[in-house]
């Protein structure tokens, strides 16, 4: 191979060049085609899926055609059904791993390496084809490569581990122009502090319902002793359909209260559905098995009914948001979150009619109501849902990877980073366990944030402020917040006089 340990300290010495501004522009270009031309990706190693450790319900078979070697496995159809590939690697550094499957239709499935979970990968093709999760890094030794049952009902062929290429420097050279040309100056600052920090920091964040006084905050700052950065909040409970049954909200005094104090705020939007499509339990009228909302008649006109009644919902956050605006505060903006994994209403009906409301929703509260102190982040989790560059300033990700898995999740950066270009700033927007900034750092998945999800992924539910340490250990937390790549509330210097980036 030969190339392992140079590629094991690529992201190193990108870090280390963005944060003492060594080389030009052009330097940084030639270097990145120079590494390209050079790299040649090597196989280490093919695994055939037959000859691996099949554990429950699989088996080898070889019905199917395509496949290599004498067979292929399957009977992924149970929980603890698992295919474990033993991988011999002679040299550290990062790898692909890319497997060949075949299934009916789209399916995804659990990737494990040494027990940590690596994410999933893809199956979509009737004929055996690749997946590959992306830039995997593996010390020399023997490892354990698990495929595990996640939606199952696959044919599994082979494994092949491949050198992986380094990745671009240019990945972090992102725009702080905003899609709203007429975004505020303090909304331009914000969107400037991200961008000089994004590919050498990462911010700390985190949901709490009650704000940074809140049970959730304080725990962390017990744990850690700091604060976090970014205070994640929901417009949910001013949802019109919620209100109707008695729900109030201080999110937008919360907002309010943090920015005053230095920090940044970001918001998400449970959207309750209207009062006519709610089906069963009011308070879960944003999960699609609770509504009878069909969002394709709504947005090509056969539901005007309908659609009069979404655009009251949306007159109602936007009337929160003026008030944010007013007060000055610029606000990370994530509507219709995780719309690719199907479970809320907003997804239900696939891309298309998803990427209209989308659009819709930017228009109205762009030129309708003037609110130029939104951050527009999109959080479709697909590729096929993007609704443009034009409705876009960052892309987020939502990662729940199980607990106490500390692992970069780089095959996912990478895949945000790739569905756009030029690319766009990558955030996780939100996650279960936080991840390791040392192994952020070496792998190059450098997230914008992160913003920790409340409730039992940091506190206990008990009347005390009590951490829970279910997803990410205590001494684990600690370690993460007192990273020197981690930026916590006290890092953040006073934006009101930030710089604004000229593009």
């Amino acid at each position: 191979m030969g190339n392992g340990k140079c590629m094991a300290g690529l992201a190193a010495a990108i870090m280390i060049c963005n944060l003492t501004g060594c080389g030009t522009a052009a330097d940084t270009d030639r270097q990145t085609v120079e590494e390209e031309e050079k790299f040649l990706p090597e196989t280490v190693g093919t695994y055939e899926a037959e000859e691996a450790e099949l554990i429950g319900n699989v088996h080898r078979e070889s019905n199917a055609s395509g496949y290599s070697g004498e067979g292929y496995a399957t009977g992924f159809e149970e929980d603890t059904d698992m295919c474990v590939f033993h991988v011999e690697i002679s040299e550290a550094g990062f790898y692909d791993l890319n497997f060949y499957s075949a299934s009916s239709d789209y399916k995804e499935n659990y990737v494990s390496v040494d027990g940590d979970s690596m994410g999933t990968f893809v199956t979509e093709t009737k004929e055996f084809g690749v997946s590959a999760l992306s830039r995997v890094y593996l010390e020399a030794g023997e490892h354990e490569v698990s495929v595990a049952k996640y939606w199952g009902w696959i044919d599994l062929d082979k494994l092949d581990v491949v050198t992986a290429a380094p990745i671009d420097p240019a990945i972090y050279q992102v725009s702080a122009k905003l899609c709203n040309e007429n975004a505020t100056d303090q909304t331009k600052r914000l969107m400037s502090y991200l961008c000089d920090n994004y590919g050498t920091k990462i911010l700390s964040g985190q949901y709490c319902d009650t704000g940074a006084f809140g049970k959730e905050f304080q725990v962390v700052k017990k744990v850690t002793g700091k604060t976090p950065a970014v205070l994640g909040l929901d417009f949910i409970e001013y949802s019109p359909s919620r209100v109707e049954n008695g729900s109030t909200s201080k999110a937008t005094e919360f907002a309010i209260q943090h920015w005053e104090n230095g920090g940044i705020v970001t918001f998400c939007w449970h959207w309750n559905a209207p009062s006519k499509y709610l089906t069963g339990q009011w308070y879960s009228g944003f999960y699609k098995e609770y509504t009878n909302i069909d969002l394709a008649k709504i947005m090509n006109g056969e539901d005007e009914e309908g659609y009069d009644l979404l655009m009251k919902d949306i007159d109602a956050i936007a009337e929160q948001l003026l008030i944010l605006q007013d007060a000055g505060v610029p606000v990370l903006w994530r509507p219709l979150h995780e719309a690719a994994g199907g479970w809320f209403w907003w997804g239900d009906a696939g891309a298309d009619a998803y990427k209209k409301l989308y659009i819709c929703l930017y228009e109205k509260l762009t030129d309708e109501y003037g609110l130029n102190n939104l951050i527009w982040v999109w959080n479709g989790q697909d590729a096929d849902w993007y609704p443009g560059d034009e409705y876009v300033d960052i892309i987020g990700e939502d990662i729940y990877p199980g607990e106490r898995v500390y692992t970069s999740q780089i095959n996912k950066y990478m895949e945000a980073v790739n569905y756009t270009n030029p690319p766009k700033m990558v955030v996780l927007s939100e996650n279960g366990c936080v991840f390791d900034p040392d192994l952020a750092v070496r792998d190059g998945a450098m997230w914008g944030f992160w913003c920790t999800w409340g409730s039992e992924f940091v506190a206990k539910n008990t009347s005390i402020f009590s951490y829970s340490d279910q997803y990410t250990e205590e001494d684990a937390l600690k370690r993460f917040y007192e990273n020197e790549a981690v930026i916590t509330l006290d890092d953040i210097p006073d934006l009101g006089d930030y710089p604004i980036r000229e593009e």
